[in-house]
């Protein structure tokens, strides 16, 4: 059986070996969940996207992140884009107008609607996403892995276009403002305090109590990050 090396923070490494997590099998489990979220992002782009669902294999996203795609691929068709672009993805995140994304967003400091997301026109087809956009889906697969979530949702692919260098999104992202790390921790804010709100509370309103979240826990968690950047050395990076 091949053998595969996972390395670990020392912190991390210790308190596994004081638990006795079985290592093995919770990485070979995780892995397998990860290559079948990513196989199912590639078989999609990979397929005809002219008919039906274009999310049908993507059953680890969100409903609202599905939709999201969707009216990506929409746009892109409407406009004759040859390919569904990080673009159209970005421009239907925004658009959609409901997700955690955009809370996220406005507690960094960006406003949603002040984005413009450039969009050509032409007289494509749009049954496929682009390479850049494939690979913002399969950022979103590995950010929703690293922080221990089960599901993608549309927070994960806001950090997944961030996270791809090249596509227009992500550019357009940075240059309203958005900080890969700032936005990171307020993804990691917003979900903690919206399970700690709901536990106190009994808020059923995902999207109010995301808000409240994010105003709570989102400014000490900055703070913390910014005095461990400075201590590294790494403040003004």
């Amino acid at each position: 059986m091949p053998k595969i090396n996972v390395y670990l923070p020392d912190d991390l490494a210790e308190a596994v070996k004081e638990s006795g997590v079985p290592v093995s099998a919770v990485c070979q489990r995780a892995l397998e969940q990860s290559v079948k979220r990513v196989t199912a992002i590639r078989a999609t782009v990979l397929g005809e996207l002219a008919s039906g669902d274009p999310t049908e294999r993507l059953t680890q996203f969100t409903q609202r992140a599905r939709e999201v795609i969707r009216l990506a691929v929409d746009r892109a068709r409407a406009d004759g884009a040859a390919q569904v672009g990080t673009e159209h993805l970005l421009h239907a995140l925004l658009v959609e107008g409901t997700n955690l994304a955009l809370h996220v967003l406005r507690a960094v400091e960006v406003d949603p609607t002040a984005i413009t997301v450039p969009l050509s026109t032409g007289d494509g087809r749009a049954d496929r996403f682009g390479g850049q956009a494939a690979n913002a889906l399969e950022l979103a697969v590995t950010e929703a892995v690293s922080l221990g979530h089960n599901y993608i949702g549309c927070e994960h692919l806001l950090l997944g276009l961030l996270g791809e260098p090249d596509g227009a999104g992500g550019q357009t992202l940075r240059a309203a403002g958005a900080d890969p790390r700032a936005v990171r921790a307020a993804v990691v804010a917003a979900l903690a305090g919206y399970v700690h709100l709901r536990a106190q509370t009994g808020a059923t309103d995902p999207a109010a109590a995301m808000a409240a979240a994010l105003r709570k826990e989102l400014a000490p968690i900055l703070d913390r990050l910014t005095r461990l950047e400075e201590s590294a050395g790494l403040a003004g990076a």
